[in-house]
C-alpha cells in the first residue's frame, strides 16, 4: 500500500487540508502545454451537480495520463473540484473585479449550494464521492462589496469568495461540510483515502 499520493490541484488549499488529515504528498500539476481550462468549459443545460462530477472526472482522466507519460513513481492520484451555484445557475471563477462584484451582489441576502467532488485513482481502480453544502451570505452594500474584492481574495474562487478568508464576516448560515466549502471535504477524502489504504481504519 502507497503512504503517500499525488494531488492533482493547483490550490494551497486542499494542500494544506490534505496536511491536516497527516497526509503525505506531491503536486502532479498540468504542464505547460496541457489546456488545463478547456476541461471546465460547461455543457449546455447543465446542472451544477452534474457539471462539478463530470470536470473532476476530466481532471482526474488527464492526471493519469500526465503521471504516465511522465514515467515518474505510481502513486494513488487524488483530484478535486469545486462549484458554487444559485439555483441551476454555475458561478464560476471572476474575471476580473467587475466580474467578481457581481457575483457578490447577486450572492448577498441569498441562499447558495456549494459542490465539492473528490475522484481517487487507484491503480484502474476509481472512487469518488461528493460534498453538497449550502452558505448564506447576509446582506451587503455596493461598498462593502467593493471593499471585499479590492482585498484581492475573490480572485481564482469560484464564486469570488473564500469562507476561510474575510468573506466569513457575511456568511450568516452554512451546513454542510465547512472544509468541502474551502474545496476539499475531509470527512469524504477520508474515507476515500482510507478504502485503498493510505488512512488508518
Amino acid at each position: 500500500m502507497s503512504s503517500w499520493i499525488y494531488l492533482a490541484s493547483q490550490s494551497p488549499r486542499r494542500s494544506q487540508l490534505l496536511q491536516q488529515l497527516g497526509v503525505a504528498h506531491e503536486l502532479l500539476l498540468p504542464d505547460a502545454a496541457e489546456d488545463a481550462e478547456s476541461l471546465e468549459a460547461e455543457l449546455p443545460g447543465e446542472a451544477p451537480i452534474d457539471y462539478v462530477q463530470r470536470v473532476t472526472r476530466l481532471k482526474l482522466d488527464a492526471a493519469v495520463e500526465r503521471l504516465a507519460r511522465r514515467g515518474t513513481t505510481p502513486a494513488p492520484i487524488l483530484c478535486a473540484d469545486t462549484t458554487v451555484a444559485l439555483g441551476a445557475r454555475i458561478l464560476g471563477k471572476p474575471q476580473d473585479a467587475a466580474d467578481a462584484e457581481r457575483m457578490l451582489a447577486e450572492l448577498a441576502g441569498q441562499e447558495h449550494q456549494v459542490f465539492t467532488a473528490v475522484v481517487l485513482a487507484h491503480g484502474a481502480q476509481r472512487l469518488a464521492a461528493l460534498s453538497v453544502s449550502s452558505v448564506r451570505f447576509a446582506a451587503m452594500t455596493p461598498a462593502q462589496i467593493a471593499a471585499y474584492v479590492a482585498s484581492g481574495e475573490p480572485m481564482g474562487k469560484a464564486g469570488a469568495y473564500g469562507i476561510q478568508g474575510r468573506a466569513a464576516a457575511y456568511i450568516a448560515h452554512m451546513q454542510g461540510s465547512y472544509s468541502g466549502i474551502m474545496g476539499l471535504p475531509l470527512f469524504e477524502t477520508a474515507q476515500l483515502l482510507r478504502a485503498i489504504g493510505v488512512l488508518q481504519p
